[in-house]
């Protein structure tokens, strides 16, 4: 039997599927489990929580809600994480053929899940969004700045995507309504290590899925704080450029190479810094600063390309001596590539030091994965 197999036919009577992924939400779980609970919808119903093995005592409580409603049900992952993750392994195990996925710390309102479903119903539609940006919809919980930062990002991302989602105000929402015998095929496609779930799904979709939106009423967090960070907006910038390059390449080797791009400054401005203050010939200077920046981009890869296999005390020093054994090849060609052409061919540093470099990339990212973050 396939995996969509007893999905198809009308959704108002086949049942609906809430999907809560979670990471400590203790503070917060316990309401919005309630409210869901309290909408008096017509579907038969399961809140199936996504756990990323949260340490304050999340799971137990689910477990607990759970042996009082059988309508609740866990998912606890132990050594997985991440939140397109959690929304990908949740919509592969609901029970129903409609599939909600909403925030579990209270900043979507549990009454938008009956506007949603209706609309996708009623225009026949796969896949629904809950938007910030709409004329009826309220932001409560993000300040200015972000709300700024949201509306900009978005624009990118219209952008990006297939021209049938320009209508779209809000790509990258985490509150999403989906007919998963149209959606599950896709789902199970989407790259985890993306930016927003969503944006992955209509970048993969090629344009094919009838797409709406609801206004949102975006509200302050009951506990906890965002989840925003320099990584996560790395990895938007690594999306975009992922989809703008029709996915050819992997993702980490798209980060790879930005972080390379930076590692390719540094090398530049060491070896300025080095020939201008300290009288250094070109040939002393571009060893020491081939060695300073492939140590920065191990620094740099280890934070965001490689996060998930992140290392840390001892494993750090370790990794850099062995991404510096692994890079030693490369930086040996391109030490003498570069000087070659410095000698042979244009006495300038700047174009010597990019020949260079071209040389290193394909290598460090392929043996580097492999050998120092065990990566695939």
């Amino acid at each position: 039997m396939s995996s969509t197999e007893g999905r198809e036919g009308p959704t108002s009577h086949s049942g609906l599927s809430i999907v809560l992924p979670t990471f400590n939400e203790g503070g917060s779980i316990r309401q919005v489990i309630g409210s869901l609970l309290r909408l008096g919808t017509n579907h038969p119903l399961e809140i199936l929580v996504v756990d990323d093995d949260s340490r304050d005592g999340t799971p137990d409580l689910v477990r607990s809600l759970a042996r009082q409603d059988p309508r609740i049900r866990i998912i606890q992952r132990v050594g997985r994480s991440g939140l397109a993750s959690a929304i990908k392994e949740g919509l592969i195990a609901a029970l129903y053929p409609t599939a909600v996925v909403m925030d579990s710390d209270g900043q979507h309102e549990p009454a938008s899940v009956g506007e949603a479903v209706q609309l996708l119903e009623r225009e026949r539609l796969d896949l629904v969004a809950g938007s910030r940006f709409l004329d009826r919809s309220e932001i409560r919980g993000l300040s200015d700045r972000r709300t700024d930062g949201s509306t900009l990002a978005n624009r990118l991302a219209r952008w990006s995507l297939p021209r049938s989602y320009k209508h779209l105000t809000d790509c990258m929402s985490g509150f999403i309504v989906l007919r998963l015998n149209r959606c599950l095929p896709l789902v199970r496609q989407v790259d985890v290590n993306g930016f927003k779930f969503l944006y992955e799904l209509l970048a993969i979709s090629h344009g094919r899925l009838q797409v709406g939106e609801i206004p949102l009423s975006f509200q302050p967090r009951l506990h906890g704080s965002s989840k925003l960070d320099l990584a996560v907006l790395w990895d938007f910038v690594v999306s975009l450029i992922h989809t703008a390059t029709l996915r050819l390449l992997p993702r980490r080797a798209i980060s790879f190479g930005l972080v390379g791009a930076s590692g390719v400054v540094v090398q530049l401005l060491s070896t300025a810094l080095l020939m201008d203050l300290f009288n250094l010939a070109f040939q002393q200077a571009l060893p020491v600063a081939v060695i300073t920046a492939a140590s920065s981009n191990y620094l740099v890869n280890n934070a965001l390309t490689f996060r998930d296999r992140r290392q840390s005390g001892r494993q750090l020093i370790r990794g850099l001596l062995k991404f510096l054994l692994v890079a030693s090849l490369p930086a040996l060609a391109n030490v003498g590539l570069a000087t070659s052409f410095y000698t042979l061919i244009q006495a300038h540093a700047l174009w010597a030091q990019l020949a260079g470099i071209v040389v290193v990339y394909v290598w460090n990212y392929a043996a580097s994965s492999r050998f120092v973050w065990n990566s695939p």
